[in-house]
Parts: C-alpha cells; sequence; structure tokens
C-alpha cells in the first residue's frame, strides 16, 4: 500500500464520515421540529403539509444514506478493489489500438457503475416518490427515458471521449491545455443546443397559450433588457407532480421555461414574480459567473490530471498495473468527487448569495408579498422542508432556507 493509496482511503473516510455526520444532524433535527410548523408559515402551511415534507425530506436522507455507502463500496471496488485494471486486462484481449481500448474501458465502467446504481433510482422514483404521491412516471417511460440518456451519451460524449484521448496520446506535455479548452468549448455548445435539440427529445415545449399571462411576461422581459426565443410551458407532470420554471440556453437560443405544475398552481402575480427571480440571475450575471468559476475549476483539474497521468503512485496506488491515459482519465474523474468535497459548503455558499440577489431583483420589480406567496406554494406543494438542519444546509443547499429567504423579502416589503 503506497502513500497515495493511504491519503486516498483516509480522504473518503474524512469525507464519508462527515457526509454521514450532517446526514444524521439533519434527520434529527427534521425529526425534532415535525410536530410544530414554524411562526413564519403557520397562516400559510398547515401542519399536515408541514409534517408530509418532514417525512418526505426524511426518507430521502435514508436512501441518501444507502446510496452513499453502496457509492463508497463501488468506488473501493472499482479502484483499490481492482475493478478497473479488470475492465482493462478484460478489453486488451481483443487487441484494438490504445485509443479504442481506451474508449472501451471508459465507457464499459462507467456504463457498469450506472447499472449498479440503478436500483437507487428506482427507489427513490417508484418507492418514495410514488409513496408521497410525486410520481407520474411509468416503468416503460422510465426505461425509455434510460435507453435515450445512454444513447445520447454515447452519441455525443464518446466522440468527445476520443477526441480528449487522442490529444492527450498526441500533444505533448500541455495536452491538458488544449483537452480543456476543447471542453469549455463543448459545454458552451452544448448549453446552446440542448434547448433546442436535445430537451425535446424528452419533454414536450409548448409556447405559453394564456395570452394576458404571455403580455405580463414578455412586459417584464422588455423591463429587464431580456430577450429570448419564446415562453414555453413543458408537460413536466409526465414524469413528477414537483414544479419548476427555469430560463436555458445561451446566446438566440435563449428560452423561458415553465413546468405546466407551476403554471397550474401559482397565479399570474405569483408566476410574474418567480420569472422576475430567475431574470434577476440573468441580470447579476450569476450564469456568466458560475460559467467563469467552473471553467478555473476545470483547468485546475486538468492541469492536475497531467501531472498524476505521468506518475506511477497515481496509477499503483488505485489498484491499476498499468499506466495509460485512458486509465487516468478514468480514474481522476472517479476520484475527484472525494477530494473536492470539501469544496461544497464554499460553492453552495456563493449558490445561495446568488439566490438573495435574484430575489431582491425580482423584489424590486414586481411586489415581494407575490414572490413570498410563491415560494409559500411551491415549498408546500413540493414537500419541502421548512426546518433544515442549518449546518446540513449551509454545506448542500444551493438556495436559502425558506425561513431565511421568507425573511429577506418580507423585509422588503416592510
Amino acid at each position: 500500500m503506497n502513500t497515495f493509496t493511504v491519503l486516498f482511503l483516509v480522504t473518503l473516510a474524512i469525507s464519508f464520515a462527515i457526509e454521514w455526520w450532517l446526514s444524521h444532524r439533519q434527520l434529527a433535527y427534521v425529526r425534532e421540529h415535525r410536530n410544530a410548523v414554524p411562526d413564519a408559515f403557520k397562516d400559510t402551511i398547515t401542519l399536515q403539509a408541514h409534517q408530509k415534507a418532514a417525512d418526505y425530506t426524511t426518507d430521502k436522507a435514508r436512501l441518501g444514506n444507502v446510496d452513499r455507502i453502496i457509492g463508497v463500496i463501488i468506488l473501493l471496488l472499482f479502484t483499490v478493489g481492482g475493478g478497473v485494471d479488470a475492465v482493462h486486462q478484460f478489453w486488451i484481449g481483443f487487441e484494438l489500438s490504445p485509443l479504442v481500448t481506451g474508449i472501451a474501458v471508459i465507457l464499459s465502467t462507467m456504463l457498469l457503475i450506472n447499472l449498479l446504481e440503478l436500483p437507487i433510482s428506482l427507489y427513490q422514483t417508484f418507492v418514495i416518490e410514488e409513496r408521497y404521491g410525486f410520481n407520474r412516471n411509468t416503468p416503460r417511460q422510465f426505461a425509455t427515458d434510460l435507453v435515450l440518456q445512454t444513447g445520447l451519451s454515447l452519441a455525443i460524449g464518446g466522440p468527445l471521449l476520443a477526441l480528449i484521448l487522442w490529444i492527450m496520446q498526441s500533444m505533448g506535455s500541455y495536452w491538458w491545455l488544449l483537452a480543456w479548452s476543447i471542453v469549455i468549448g463543448f459545454s458552451v455548445l452544448m448549453s446552446w443546443a440542448f434547448p433546442t435539440f436535445i430537451a425535446p427529445l424528452f419533454n414536450k415545449f409548448t409556447p405559453l397559450q394564456d395570452e394576458t399571462l404571455r403580455k405580463r411576461i414578455e412586459t417584464l422581459m422588455d423591463r429587464c433588457g431580456f430577450q429570448s426565443k419564446g415562453i414555453f410551458v413543458m408537460d413536466g407532470s409526465r414524469r413528477s407532480g414537483h414544479g419548476n420554471a427555469y430560463f436555458t440556453g445561451i446566446g438566440d437560443s435563449k428560452r423561458i421555461v415553465f413546468f405546466d405544475t407551476l403554471i397550474n398552481a401559482l397565479s399570474h402575480d405569483e408566476v410574474e414574480a418567480v420569472l422576475a427571480h430567475e431574470l434577476g440571475h440573468f441580470r447579476r450575471k450569476h450564469v456568466l459567473k458560475m460559467l467563469i468559476a467552473n471553467a478555473l475549476l476545470a483547468l485546475i483539474g486538468f492541469a492536475l490530471l497531467g501531472w498524476l497521468s505521468a506518475q506511477d503512485w497515481f496509477y499503483s496506488g488505485l489498484g491499476v498495473s498499468h499506466q495509460s491515459n485512458a486509465l487516468a482519465l478514468l480514474l481522476f474523474m472517479l476520484i475527484a468527487p472525494v477530494f473536492t468535497t470539501f469544496l461544497q459548503p464554499i460553492i453552495a455558499y456563493f449558490q445561495r448569495r446568488h439566490e438573495f440577489e435574484a430575489d431582491d431583483f425580482a423584489a424590486y420589480q414586481t411586489r415581494p408579498a407575490h414572490l413570498i406567496s410563491a415560494l409559500v406554494k411551491l415549498y408546500r406543494d413540493n414537500a419541502s422542508t421548512l426546518t433544515p438542519d442549518p449546518l446540513y444546509s449551509a454545506f448542500h443547499y444551493s438556495h436559502p432556507p425558506a425561513s431565511t429567504r421568507i425573511a429577506n423579502l418580507s423585509a422588503k416589503s416592510a
């Protein structure tokens, strides 16, 4: 066992222990506050709805703990347990070119991992979501989505993977810089292509038919200086009872999307306020800021991979007996989440700041009371807990806790 093996195992143990401790804090905190609606919501959320949200959160957290254990076992099996090495040895037997062998090793390993994790997804959809009345999916639809997602991953990710491996093989010691630029360019391309070509493969997007609401939204967008390809309603109710809204795309492909469940649940004033929040992300340049931050993190990651791929101990420390570009890339993808766990609270902090800024923008463009009432309905209809553990939410939540967020908006209307 070399030094890197010890470092990997110790870091994995620490990250697992932190996540496990935070999860149990969350479970205890939610259970402790299950029988009392927070004062800020006593007039808008019933005790029954509050308890449903608590139980839903608890069940998801327990499943998350199971998923966490399974994830650690799978990671250990494929790294120090020799799984990646076994897959590599299998493909070497076909005597294919190094590039084709590398592609096959990475894709087959990721496919095996996804298959091992599939039971968790099935349980989440057909047991927990079903139990709380959110699941609208069917086994046939689930299987169709899975096949389509896998096919798209192979059709889109396969050529990109081949290009990166070719760059690693052919471009010398600074290959990582070119590979990084290719990945960033690909991400931008996908942001443009997703709303027009990919999302419609999974859902139906219909132009907003409500003429009164459409005119109000167009007026708000003009006031905010936002131009889009249209306002669409997505048939989210095909798979789930949860509601949401977002804008997607870049450049001339930007579009506003509302889930049909959200449109049916909110008044026109509330829909306008929710949209104003989303436009706040646009006007405050949050998408651009996150894109730059992710690009910098990706650059650091590729530079680190460039160095690690030349180190013997990196391979042997993770249970691999051979060195290759594909193995370096695969191992790095597998272990990176372990070492980046400690970045989660930092990233979540900036995400919550962005949410506050978007709320402030919405409160200025519309009425704070309308966004408050919309959020309360979404908390209730999505069974979002009103009482998360403060440490857990600080580590994991990309949005401020409900009470904090409502208090901030209430201060704007005072």
